[in-house]
């Protein structure tokens, strides 16, 4: 599998924020794009996650489901957690999991187990820290199986041990064959390749 970035072109409101961008990275890679702040990092994975449209350019998968869109492909991870303040741990994994609109790729109290929240799955999701938080939204990307992950810097509000522990997520992503492209201001704690874009400030 391979993906394909060919002469993107991002224009948010009436500013140009990049074009001529052009990228490969292939199953079993990651590609860490950094950059300074408004440059782009964050517009470019929402634009591969099909959240934005391009105004030039083409983005593809090659070798993935041909029926499937990228976006359809893809896990993308925000700034933010985006959960349901009123659901426990486990219902707002659920919900997260049926939107989705895959079968779980393995139970969800082993996906909580495996981001370190095994203890609280029936806790309102109000009641977590800012760490714990993050450890749900992770969760997301184990529950359902999909070949690239596009994570925009993933271990904010993560603990050293949490860094730690999403870092050999990664890794066991990468040698099941996925991918991963990440906005980053800092190290991913994998080896990955970096894209530099600039613009912004």
């Amino acid at each position: 599998m391979k993906l394909k970035v060919i002469d993107l072109r991002c224009v948010r409101g009436e500013r140009e924020v990049f074009a001529g961008l052009h990228l490969e990275a292939e199953a079993g890679e990651a590609l860490a794009v950094t950059g300074r702040n408004g440059a782009g990092k964050t517009s470019l994975l929402r634009l591969i996650a099909g959240l934005l449209l391009p105004a030039g350019g083409a983005i593809a998968i090659e070798g993935g489901e041909a029926e499937l869109t990228v976006a359809e492909q893809a896990h993308y991870l925000g700034h933010r957690d985006a959960l349901k303040p009123a659901l426990s741990v486990a219902e707002n994994l659920a919900f997260w999991t049926d939107f989705l609109g895959g079968s779980p790729s393995r139970a969800l109290a082993d996906c909580l187990a495996a981001v370190g929240l095994g203890h609280a799955i029936d806790l309102p999701a109000a009641t977590l820290s800012a760490g714990q938080r993050r450890r749900l939204s992770l969760a997301r990307l184990l529950a359902v199986s999909r070949p690239l992950w596009l994570l925009d810097e993933p271990t904010a509000a993560l603990d050293v041990t949490g860094q730690a522990m999403f870092a050999e997520l990664m890794r066991e992503h990468l040698r099941s064959g996925g991918l991963i492209v990440a906005a980053t201001h800092g190290p991913l704690g994998i080896d990955a390749r970096e894209l530099r874009i600039g613009g912004g400030g």
